[in-house]
């Protein structure tokens, strides 16, 4: 079965054979016929590991929705009530005072280090026995102060903000990276599945051939043209390939228990599960050095480290601008009004502006030697310092491990064609010793030789093609498009 291919694979030297659309299987399925692709997109929906690393990309989005929250609107409000006697001297008549405040503002901080405020204050106030022909008045002012030196700007102001996101993209690489992982494990137990079912088909094929020269061996020693010690020695074949066969079949019935527990960590196992696909080669054009540079520009260490340089960045800026003393300008306006009996002209001669006032003032601080300020510089140029060269240090290792699979994929490449010559001929020497035995020309034990060695070039030639597949799968994951090229998003 084939598909089209995504167009990030073509430039992968050798591919496998796509896949069918998967198949969701239902609990107590009994046996499940399993294509690669549908092992992936069920390990994709079910594996706890996965739900993990979700929870810690959300816990990332969390911590940028708190670090952007310190730039919201912020509104306030305040409303008090209060009643006060008193008296000049005693046995003078009590004087009460009515006094009502309202207060509501609004402020908001900016990431270029400014902060506005706005408030509306109305207020009321009254005397008894005398009373007050006036007893409203109110304010309404606007104030902007913004920091000229020691905070100055969006990498001094908001860094904490611009590292925040810079977290939520990483956890994204980061989550990406544990996907990547998990269909590269997949995949692995998925051709192991295949390469232990192949293997016990090997060892029963050479059971038969074992068990056929058996039953021919006794017909010879009956009509005596064979010593009967040959008998003994097919026998014994016999034997060793039955003890082969139980070896396998606990091989393949482990691998499939692997898997199993791979896909269905919590509930809806099947009975047992039946891997369809075969590993196929497909050699496609891609040089070395692309493939490095494919995988520098798209793994998610890479990216996830550049990241983490970026931020460290903006932390030696904002470090270093925080060695500067603080300089703080502070504008405002502050409209008054006159007293008046009702509410309603006061609110006319905040809004009108007819008694307006306006302030400015500069604020100035500077500790003395600035230790505390200095010590965060030279921590963060560390932090700096040691960034550049993890990314330096990430991309030597990402690199080695383009040219290590990408070589190990033509070594699997060569090895798949050598075996396959090697079990043809095999095939074709096991024929000729049968027919020279049949002539007299051979051996019993040449013959069980050649059996035994056809068995072995087989085992050699499934490896091959297994350690092919998985070698796809690690240059795929060494480029840095493990997903891409199985069709595969992450939302």
């Amino acid at each position: 079965m084939t598909r089209t291919l995504h167009p990030l694979a073509l430039l992968i030297p050798f591919s496998l054979v796509a896949q069918t659309a998967p198949a969701a299987p239902q609990p107590d399925a009994g046996t499940v016929n399993l294509t690669l692709q549908d092992a992936i997109q069920t390990a994709l929906k079910n594996n706890l590991q996965v739900s993990i690393a979700e929870q810690t990309r959300k816990l990332a989005k969390g911590q940028l929705l708190t670090a952007e929250g310190a730039y919201d609107w912020n509104l306030t409000g305040s409303v008090s009530d209060s009643k006060t006697q008193s008296a000049a001297f005693p046995g003078a008549p009590v004087g009460t005072n009515f006094q009502r405040n309202l207060t509501v503002g609004v402020a908001k901080p900016f990431d270029w280090g400014g902060l506005f405020n706005f408030k509306y204050a109305p207020s009321y106030y009254a005397s008894s026995p005398s009373g007050s022909a006036a007893p409203y008045s109110g304010t309404l002012s606007a104030t902007y102060s913004q920091n000229l030196l020691s905070g100055f700007g969006t990498t001094a102001s908001s860094s904490n903000l611009i590292v925040a996101r810079n977290g939520s993209k990483a956890a994204d690489y980061q989550f990406k990276q544990s996907v990547i992982q998990l269909v590269a494990t997949i995949e692995t137990d998925y051709w192991n599945v295949v390469y232990t079912r192949e293997n016990l088909q090997n060892i029963q094929e050479a059971l038969k051939l074992a068990q056929k020269q058996l039953d021919e061996n006794k017909i010879r020693v009956q009509v005596g043209t064979l010593a009967p010690i040959e008998v003994t020695q097919a026998e014994a074949q016999v034997a060793l390939q039955e003890q082969n066969i139980i070896t396998a079949e606990a091989a393949h019935a482990n691998a499939k228990d692997v898997l199993i527990r791979a896909l269905y960590p919590l509930e809806g196992r099947p009975s047992a599960i039946q891997a369809t696909d075969e590993p196929a080669v497909k050699p496609l054009p891609i040089d070395e050095a692309s493939a490095e540079q494919m995988a520098v520009d798209s793994r998610p260490e890479m990216k996830t480290a550049q990241l983490n340089l970026d931020s460290q960045k903006i932390l030696a800026e904002a470090a270093k601008n925080h060695t500067l003393p603080t300089l703080n300008l502070s504008v405002g306006y502050v409209g008054g009004s006159s007293y008046a009996d009702r509410l309603a002209p006061v609110n006319t001669d905040l809004t009108s502006g007819t008694y307006p006032g306006y302030n400015i003032g500069l604020t100035f601080a500077y500790p003395i030697l600035n230790r505390a300020a200095r010590g965060q510089k030279v921590q963060a140029n560390a932090n700096l310092r040691s960034s550049e060269l993890s990314l330096r240090d990430e991309e030597l290792q990402v690199r080695l491990d383009v040219r290590q699979a990408y070589r190990n994929l033509e070594t699997s490449a060569r090895a798949v064609a050598a075996t396959e010559k090697t079990r043809q001929y095999q095939e074709q020497a096991l024929d000729a010793e049968q027919k020279k035995f049949e002539n007299g020309m051979s051996t019993n034990f040449l013959v069980l030789q050649q059996q035994t060695a056809l068995t072995n070039a087989r085992t050699a030639e499934i490896q091959a093609r297994i350690g092919n597949a998985n070698a796809v799968t690690a240059l795929e994951q060494a480029m840095g498009h493990l997903l891409e090229a199985r069709n595969l998003q992450i939302q």
